[in-house]
């Protein structure tokens, strides 16, 4: 198993212009309305809780005329901002089938996300999809080889690349002026899990499609606690805490240190799994051989030890929400409120190098103006241009959080061989890059 070889710079080059020869090509045939420079037509798959906010952001940029969600009330919730314009489904295919519709947003729980993103890529629309984009790295490589195949413009949900002030651009830009040092190290701080259960099990409400919202993942008896909010603190559908809040900060620092195009390739760390019995055999489980009880799963505390191939360094830890880059000529933190630092303060104190840092971040955000993620999609789906959270970039990203839990399963420090795609001597750690999927929901190809 392997990425495609072509690296987010050859990429950048390829989507810059038709000039330039690629077999990466943001290229395909487009629809009436962008073919008139009319709003595009969107669709909003899985629209509970953040999937309606990013839908509500897509409809204020383009039309929204259907959304699909297995949970009957939050489609109908979501559809009544849209004065009956928006058609209602049961099933994200319908809208697939759709010719009238541009581009999807997919909110829906992680296990989701590389199926839907995947068949909307194959049927001919463009993608907006939340992070953590992928629940294991196998989906990451299959996600990554169907945006190349189809060329379809992808923009993952990571918004810290573009929003808050551009504070976090700033940052990257700081750390990868020589400014901290050559050295680098990141503490990515995102918090810890929730904990608790045996929870009891129940009829699942007749809203809500349960068997379909399970889709790939083990079949189970339903219980609240593994919908809405709290889908995240089952590993059966999320990574927990290491995934969801970590891929935010960690994209940031492996921007910032030089490893959006590598990843890492080592990772070690202690987790505690509060839901996870002492003797589960964690391959078996994670297959759907045998059960546990109805416990929250995920790492409910951790600190993660990530190294890049220079040499750089990552510590995932669940305290605080804050990113911080050190190296050893000075420090700076950041997170969505602030960014702090004597290398800041002197910044800021001259002109001069304000407007340096000002045109780095420019540089950065590849010469278009920073502040909606949103609406970078857009500009990028009308343009054809590669977005500022692209899915190889993110692959590395969530890639590197997907190891950091591997490592904390395993209890052992693993190495990974980005060229193979494959963890070196280590057949344990490579079975944990996939899953069995269930059928008929298995990712195919």
């Amino acid at each position: 198993m392997s990425l495609p070889k072509l690296t987010r710079r050859e990429m950048l080059r390829g989507a810059a212009g038709a000039a330039v020869a690629s077999p990466y090509l943001w290229t395909g045939a487009l629809s009436q309305a962008q073919s008139a420079n009319e709003k595009l037509n969107i669709a909003a798959i899985g629209v509970g809780g953040r999937g309606s906010g990013i839908g509500r952001q897509a409809a204020g940029l383009g039309n929204m005329v259907a959304c699909a969600d297995v949970h009957r009330k939050n489609a109908e919730k979501f559809a009544s901002h849209f004065g009956g314009k928006c058609d209602i489904y049961g099933d994200y295919r319908k809208i697939l089938d759709r010719k009238d519709v541009d581009a999807i947003t997919c909110g829906t729980p992680d296990h989701w996300h590389t199926k839907i993103a995947i068949d909307a890529m194959r049927a001919g629309k463009d993608v907006y999809c939340e992070k953590p984009l992928t629940l294991t790295m196998d989906e990451s490589r299959q996600i990554c080889q169907a945006v190349k195949e189809t060329g379809k413009v992808f923009q993952v949900g990571t918004q810290q690349r573009s929003e808050y002030g551009s504070m976090f651009l700033k940052a990257v830009a700081i750390a990868r002026s020589g400014r901290l040092g050559k050295k680098l190290h990141a503490v990515s701080s995102v918090g810890g899990a929730t904990t608790g259960g045996p929870h009891p099990s129940q009829d699942p409400p007749e809203y809500l499609d349960w068997d379909f919202w399970l889709g790939q993942a083990p079949r189970v008896d339903f219980c609240p606690q593994r919908i809405g909010w709290d889908f995240r603190w089952w590993l059966e559908y999320s990574g927990g805490q290491v995934t969801d809040w970590g891929v935010h900060h960690t994209d940031i620092a492996l921007w910032a240190l030089g490893g959006e195009e590598t990843g890492v390739v080592e990772a070690e760390g202690k987790g505690h799994f509060p839901g996870l019995p002492n003797d589960v055999n964690i391959f078996e489980f994670l297959n759907g051989k045998v059960k546990i009880p109805p416990c929250f799963n995920v790492a409910g505390s951790f600190d993660c030890h990530l190294r890049l191939p220079n040499d750089n360094t990552i510590q995932l830890v669940s305290k605080s929400n804050e990113l911080i880059i050190e190296g050893e000529k000075g420090k700076i933190r950041v997170n969505r409120g602030s960014l702090t630092g004597k290398p800041v303060e002197v910044i800021n104190n001259n002109p001069a190098e304000k407007e340096w840092l000002d045109a780095e971040v420019v540089k950065l955000y590849r010469g278009k103006k920073p502040g909606s993620h949103m609406r970078d999609f857009f500009e990028c789906i009308k343009d054809r241009s590669l977005p500022i959270s692209d899915v190889f970039t993110h692959a590395n990203s969530v890639n590197t959080c997907h190891m950091a839990n591997i490592a904390m399963l395993l209890k052992r420090k693993i190495r990974f061989d980005p060229a193979q795609y494959a963890f070196i001597g280590d057949e344990q750690a490579n079975a944990l890059m996939k899953r069995v999927q269930r059928e008929p929901y298995r990712i195919e190809g």
